[in-house]
């Protein structure tokens, strides 16, 4: 369904640029892993850094690894019975640190062994005989949440500490009961967690650590504002915080810094990531299906800010147009624009009001955006050294990012083993998202968003919108009533790709313990009902006034509802 949308719109805009976008028969893409944080990056600085030791990236004041025997015996008798027989590398650095009670942000992939990094510390810091939530983990699936929750009731077994999952999409009285009999662990995600706190089902008086699992897919998924209101629930008292994360781009640092008391880093270089540095991807296209490809990955990554490389002016244009005609917030550059367009288009990006900026590389000299945590290649650049200059338009100021590069030939890859070679960069491939998997990206995602706008309904909203629900089940039973109901998902999905996951940096924090509007919602009152019916019958009546008037009776509505 997703695909055919995608490519109806591709092809629509085909058959509108056919005259001015003619592609070029081979078009490439880059990806790879590597250090990128200046413009200027010269050969002999790699010589040098290969000669270096970079077996690590850690904090200043390091603790020695630890290994299996040295762990407690419960601890290792949980570890026999999940049949591990040693630590994996992630394992052994961050356990002290957990177990020392430092905050840290650790940049680890999936598959390296990171849940049980915090799990097994986790387990040693909760006192079973102690009722109350005592650690918290955060993910951003309710797929992770089961995962995650498996392995901790595993690996708690023979510790008496009780454990449980707690996300969306299932009824709550499983989770209600398991919560009245008292849990020392809470994994799940943001939303359903949010959820139990307003009910007041869950209280986090007693909660000593909270973990960030896949921050960085927190973030893409829309769970900010959940975590944002999560955190005035936190006690007040300092608590131990851990944040674990594939990247961490700006987004991801200000995060951790939000919740984290002067967080360390520690990343192994194994997995050649680190600060100041790009994660650098590939993936193979299907031939002819490149613009396709790239709307695929724009929807499962969700980039707050991206910049998408194009060789050509017209190629620009090209992919801009379909961005554009498939919803998203884009626009562009190229030598075509005057000056006055391009400084309004780049004012738009540096304010984070443009979320993708589609430019060839000599149109996007100068650009300089810190907070930027994509760099799309659409076609592989024209000579290696472009490519630097792409890449290095993210991982900048302390943060890492993710250059994503299409392939679609063999001549293309050819091309991109010889760029990773010459400037030492360790190529990933990558299987493009399938149709499940962006269903089930954008269905996570759009279940997630509306579900916080549920909770922000007062009493009089939510008995107002009772009278919708016999609809549902009688569109759901015919095909008719399920095109309507794709219809109003459609439209406020994308709504939502005009919005960056984050707000801008400069807005202002919450404070732990202070609440909100948001939590205690309040009905209106009858004053308020009625000078709102006033306003409406006033606009109504006025159909033929100017749209200054117009403007004007939309903002009385807005302040008479408070």
């Amino acid at each position: 369904m997703l695909q055919s949308n995608i490519d109806s719109e591709v092809n629509e805009t085909e058959e509108q640029l056919v005259t001015s976008t003619q592609l070029p028969e081979q078009a490439t893409l880059n990806g790879a892993a590597t250090t990128v944080a200046v413009a200027e990056f010269k050969e002999e600085d790699l010589d040098q850094e290969d000669t270096q030791d970079e077996d690590l990236v850690e904090p200043e004041d390091a603790l020695p690894e630890i290994t299996l025997a040295e762990l407690p015996e419960a601890l290792r008798t949980a570890a026999a019975k999940a049949g591990w027989n040693k630590l994996m590398p992630v394992q052994a650095k961050a356990i002290p640190y957990m177990l020392a009670g430092r905050d840290l942000m650790v940049q680890s992939r999936t598959g390296s062994g990171k849940t049980g990094a915090f799990l097994l510390p986790i387990l040693k810091r909760i006192n079973p005989k102690k009722d109350g939530c005592q650690a918290m983990v955060l993910v951003p699936t309710r797929e992770l949440a089961q995962q995650v929750g498996k392995e901790a009731e595993l690996l708690g077994a023979t510790t008496g500490v009780r454990s449980i999952a707690i996300y969306g999409g299932v009824k709550y009285g499983p989770q209600l009961d398991a919560l009245q009999k008292g849990v020392h662990l809470i994994i799940g995600t943001p939303g359903r967690i949010l959820d139990h706190l307003l009910r007041r089902t869950l209280r986090l008086d007693d909660l000593a650590v909270l973990v960030f699992d896949e921050a960085d897919r927190m973030l893409s998924m829309g769970f900010y504002p959940d975590m944002r209101e999560l955190q005035r629930y936190l006690p007040q008292r300092q608590i131990n915080g851990y944040m674990f994360s594939a990247t961490f781009p700006s987004s991801v640092m200000r995060l951790a810094y939000e919740f984290l008391a002067n967080p360390e880093f520690l990343s192994l270089s194994r997995d050649r990531v680190h600060v100041a540095a790009a994660e650098h991807v590939y993936y193979i296209t299907p031939v002819l299906k490149r613009d396709r490809s790239l709307v695929r990955l724009i929807e499962t990554e969700n980039p707050a800010s991206a910049i998408i490389f194009c060789n050509t002016k017209n190629a620009v244009h090209y992919v801009a147009t379909v961005l554009q005609r498939f919803g998203y917030d884009a626009d562009e550059i190229s030598s075509d624009l005057n000056q006055q367009d391009r400084d309004r288009v780049l004012n738009r990006v540096r304010a984070g009001e443009l979320r993708f900026l589609v430019a060839t590389d000599v149109a996007a000299r100068g650009i300089d955006i810190p907070d930027l945590s994509h760099v799309f290649q659409y076609e592989p650049p024209e000579d290696p050294e472009s490519y630097i200059h792409r890449a290095g338009r993210t991982a900048r100021a302390g943060a890492t990012g993710v250059v994503i590069t299409l392939v679609e030939n063999f001549a293309e890859r050819l091309q991109m083993e010889g760029i990773a070679k010459r400037y030492s960069i360790e190529l990933m491939e990558r299987a493009l998202p399938t149709d499940l998997d962006v269903t089930a990206c954008v269905a996570e995602r759009v279940t997630v968003l509306l579900e916080a706008q549920l909770r922000t309904r007062d009493k009089l909203k939510t008995e107002r919108m009772q009278r919708f629900v016999p609809f549902i089940a009688e569109w759901s039973a015919s095909e008719e009533g399920q095109a309507l109901l794709a219809m109003l998902l459609d439209d406020f999905y994308q709504q939502s790709l005009h919005a960056p996951p984050l707000p801008p940096a400069n807005e202002k924090l919450p404070q732990r313990g202070e609440r909100t509007n948001r939590s205690q919602p309040r009905s209106q009152s009858r004053s308020e009902q009625q000078s709102e019916h006033r306003s409406e019958r006033g606009s109504q009546s006025s159909g033929q006034s100017s749209q200054s008037s117009r403007r004007g009776g939309q903002r009385r509505r807005s302040r008479s509802q408070g």
